[in-house]
């Protein structure tokens, strides 16, 4: 008996796990743009909660239409993620954007780090952080630009 279940979850786990290999491309893509779309358009809108830490981070720039700016940026970087053959440039400019993105790191460890320096994070840390995350799911996605249509 013990031997028949084990076989049962075996053709599951193999079903299950063939949907992902099947799928989880097509969900990370479609994941990234709806993401970069709904986060992006915030910015113009004036109802992003990052429009703080974004006119800080980048002082240089005058937030009135840098934030927008941004915001559209991201907006841009979504649509390319729709759409197969503008992902290696919708890539390109999230490679710019992260970069970015990543600058509180070092120009406002104030905002990002907690009490202990490096090992906790703020809320603002946090949400830089799983950037990481999305750069991984960027990668994969990217990985996968030559591969061919199925029809």
């Amino acid at each position: 008996m013990a031997k028949k279940s084990n076989n049962c979850f075996n053709t599951l786990d193999k079903d299950i796990t063939h949907w992902m290999q099947v799928h989880g491309v097509s969900f990370l893509q479609y994941s990234l743009a709806m993401v970069f779309i709904w986060f992006g358009l915030l910015k113009p809108l004036g109802l992003s909660p990052a429009q703080g830490l974004v006119a800080n981070t980048v002082y240089w720039f005058d937030p009135s239409w840098f934030v927008p700016f941004l915001g559209w940026w991201e907006v841009l970087i979504g649509v390319c993620f729709l759409f197969r053959p503008l992902i290696r440039l919708g890539i390109g400019l999230m490679a710019l954007q992260m970069a970015g993105t990543l600058l509180p790191l070092v120009l406002l460890p104030e905002v990002v780090y907690g009490p202990v320096f490096g090992w906790t994070l703020t809320l603002e840390g946090q949400y830089i952080v799983k950037n990481v995350v999305l750069i991984a799911a960027a990668i994969v996605v990217g990985s996968h630009v030559r591969d061919k249509v199925k029809k």
